[in-house]
């Protein structure tokens, strides 16, 4: 007899994480002295976690004291830091209390949708779009609510758009620096678009998790300084490059705090203690995260210089974050082929816009510029060559 499956187990692939998968595969088949696999598939940072920060996990394995369950919101020292954060960046007071630290941004994004959202609740967001936002949301049995951005909206939904919603959604999910495009909301832009969110009653997720990451064109703003209901969500794996560690956090308004708190009790009880100590130390690290910044801009240059040589002319205002987001339909409409051709035959992985985008993202490509220096400055000359150009 067939057993049940639920409706979970229906939930989409992470189309990147085939093509890490992939890339992975064809760098251990590569003969030895051949020219490695340049990565440009991820945003997983090359430079790990600031020096000081990996010390501080180490002073704390080495004292020999319990490294055991804090409490669900995590530690207060790592709240009142973040809390601290706010100040110095935003102007923003906070109280830590308001703060939740959780198993980075992906355990925050269950937590905000259970304690906001109902089954069957729509939730809007811009596409193309980060596939775990429109995944977990499905898996919760909730439903995505697409809103078509390209070039001329800068890849990020207006409140034009938001009016014509009828009926309005349950919630909306907006992100600057995006992912995939990299651009980013002026801050007149989300004041707009968070006020519209607060006065229909629609429930504002803001995910913050590239700032810090910004490249001067558009000042960073979040979402908690123009609404007292929005959720914010960030995390400590791209501007303190701790992917690997697992550590997040979420600034609640006042009315979700306790239904979190519930809810982080019994899903996850808190987050690693070892990564939070190692987090909150990373927030002390600035020169070092500060260079990181500066070789990401370095490369971000270079490939803005060297791609469109090369064949890709087409690229999304990069604000922020680190990715270029390419329309290649001069060169192809089945970015997931070309993508798996041009690993072959260039040995560069990039990720198929069809991640980001079901409808129109056969025509485009992104790429992370997160890497080694050096790789993201060669990989244009070898995607030219391969092109023929």
């Amino acid at each position: 007899m067939a057993l049940k499956t639920g409706r979970g187990a229906e939930a989409p692939p992470f189309l990147v994480m085939d093509v890490i998968s992939a890339a992975n595969a064809r760098a251990a088949s590569l003969p030895p002295g051949a020219p490695g696999i340049i990565r440009m598939e991820v945003g997983q940072p090359s430079t790990g976690a600031p020096r000081g920060a990996a010390e501080a996990a180490i002073r704390a394995l080495n004292t020999g004291a319990p490294l055991g369950y804090t409490e669900a919101f995590g530690l207060v020292s790592l709240r009142e830091r973040i809390a601290q954060h706010y100040l110095d960046h935003y102007g923003l007071v906070v109280p830590a209390r308001r703060i939740a630290v959780t198993m980075g941004a992906s355990g925050a994004f269950p937590l905000a949708f259970l304690a906001a959202f109902d089954p069957g609740d729509a939730i809007a967001m811009a596409a193309p779009f980060y596939p775990p936002y429109a995944n977990i949301l499905q898996a919760l049995g909730m439903r995505p609510q697409l809103l078509e951005c390209d070039a001329t909206t800068r890849f990020q939904p207006t409140v034009a758009m938001l009016e014509k919603l009828d009926p309005r959604p349950a919630g909306l999910i907006i992100a600057s620096p995006c992912n995939p495009a990299g651009t980013m909301l002026a801050p007149d832009e989300l004041a707009a678009i968070a006020r519209w969110c607060h006065a229909e009653g629609v429930r504002l997720i803001s995910d913050e998790i590239y700032h810090g990451l910004s490249w001067g064109s558009v000042a960073e703003s979040s979402a908690a300084a123009f609404s007292e209901s929005a959720v914010v969500v960030n995390s400590f794996s791209k501007y303190w490059s701790m992917t690997g560690w697992r550590i997040g956090w979420l600034l609640l308004p006042e009315d979700l705090i306790r239904p979190v708190e519930c809810l982080a009790q019994n899903m996850f009880i808190s987050a690693p203690h070892i990564a939070q100590v190692t987090a909150e130390a990373a927030m002390d690290c600035r020169e070092e995260l500060e260079g990181n910044k500066a070789a990401y801009a370095r490369s971000r240059a270079a490939l803005l210089a060297g791609l469109p040589r090369a064949g890709f002319e087409r690229i999304a205002a990069a604000d922020g974050a680190f990715y270029l987001w390419c329309d290649v339909s001069a060169l192809t409409n089945d970015s997931a082929a070309f993508s798996a051709a041009m690993l072959e035959g260039a040995g560069i992985a990039a990720t198929t816009g069809l991640d980001f985008d079901r409808g129109r993202g056969g025509r485009f490509l992104r790429f992370s510029y997160c890497g080694r220096e050096a790789d993201m400055a060669a990989a244009p000359e070898r995607l030219a060559r391969w092109l023929g150009r």
